[in-house]
């Protein structure tokens, strides 16, 4: 089996953030999205291919590089547009060959390891197994309907009047049946060749498509608050009180990590929370569920339930929550002023 992570795609709901840095590569307690997925993949296949768009590529690379992090081979795929999943597959081929495999869209948070899962797809000489979650609003996902052993009947997109609250997770396994179903398929209205349309076409000739319902969290991360409830579980999950710079007349209270080279002056940090490497918090409160990055500068302020990137700087804000913070930039006091939420990209500059 191989795997196929799709870490293409323009990533519209995180602009401006996205504008420079791919959705994939947000961090969620310093580490990026697609450093949790490869962490999943790794467990089941070393071979691992990575869809690419070309603005991106150089981004993804210069973070999974070879893949030896991981102990897999990665093999670097472009798709020159985000023309859709299956369009992903199809522009894979060559790597995929008539393999099994497993596709997972690197920006999706899974809590199961889901290598255990993959023993059924071959037990049941599944063509296709998909991952699905109950949901409260299954009119925003595409939702499958199931028969009472579990595979799947039918799979509707976005329905007006959902037939289930089962909702399609970023995770699916493939035989090689899948390239016959791509090949016989047409663009949707937006353009783009569905991975549901694809899987519709295995149902409606034949092929066994079942499913597997998660229990666990799983969290899409295409979206601010997505991205900040994802940083929240991942700290709450596994944070632990790791202190490994200096702290000078502050209280760090619960499950808080300061990376190495971080300075703590004059400040309390409650958690979970972590500092990242090298950066300096003085005269601060940094609250819980807060990620700051590497060589970040926080001076006489205030930030809770938030994700500050890298080498960014915060001087005398007394009120930053739920916010995310890209890169290089700058906040700093003007006037008086309440607490505020902000999502900036890089090399932002705000006085307030």
């Amino acid at each position: 089996m191989k795997a196929l992570i799709l870490s293409g795609g323009k990533g519209t709901r995180l602009k401006p953030l996205t504008f420079t840095k791919a959705k994939q590569l947000v961090p969620l307690m310093n580490k990026p999205v697609l450093g949790y997925v490869l962490d999943q993949v790794s467990r089941i296949t070393k071979e691992v291919g990575i869809v690419v768009s070309p603005e991106k590529k150089e981004d993804i690379t210069a973070y999974v590089k070879d893949g030896g992090e991981w102990g897999v081979k990665v093999k670097y795929i472009i798709q020159d547009k985000p023309l859709g999943l299956a369009h992903a597959v199809k522009v894979a081929k060559d790597f995929l060959g008539n393999d099994d495999f497993i596709m997972y869209l690197g920006d999706n948070l899974i809590e199961q390891d889901i290598s255990q899962y993959i023993k059924k797809f071959y037990k049941e000489n599944l063509n296709a197994l998909i991952f699905l979650k109950e949901v409260e609003n299954p009119s925003q996902f595409g939702v499958a309907v199931l028969d009472k052993n579990g595979n799947v009947v039918s799979l509707v997109e976005k329905p007006k009047e959902p037939p289930s609250n089962l909702a399609l997770v970023g995770v699916y396994v493939f035989d090689k049946s899948i390239h016959k179903a791509i090949n016989k398929i047409r663009p949707s209205k937006r353009g783009e060749l569905e991975i549901t349309d694809a899987i519709s076409y295995l149902i409606k000739n034949g092929y066994k498509v079942g499913s597997m319902i998660l229990d666990g969290t799983w969290i899409d991360t295409g979206k601010k608050d997505d991205v900040l409830a994802a940083n929240a579980f991942i700290l709450d999950k596994y944070a632990k009180r790791k202190i490994e710079g200096t702290v000078e007349n502050s209280i760090i209270d619960g499950r808080v990590i300061i990376e190495k080279g971080a300075k703590i002056k004059n400040s309390k940090i409650r958690g979970p929370a972590i500092i990242g490497k090298n950066s300096h918090v003085e005269d601060s409160f940094i609250g819980p569920y807060t990620s700051i990055g590497e060589n970040c500068t926080i001076e006489r302020s205030k930030i809770m339930y938030s994700i500050i990137l890298n080498d960014v700087k915060i001087k005398d804000i007394k009120g930053i929550e739920e916010s995310l913070i890209g890169e290089k930039s700058i906040i700093e006091k003007k006037d008086a002023f309440k607490s505020i939420s902000l999502h900036i990209g890089d090399h932002s500059h705000i006085r307030i």
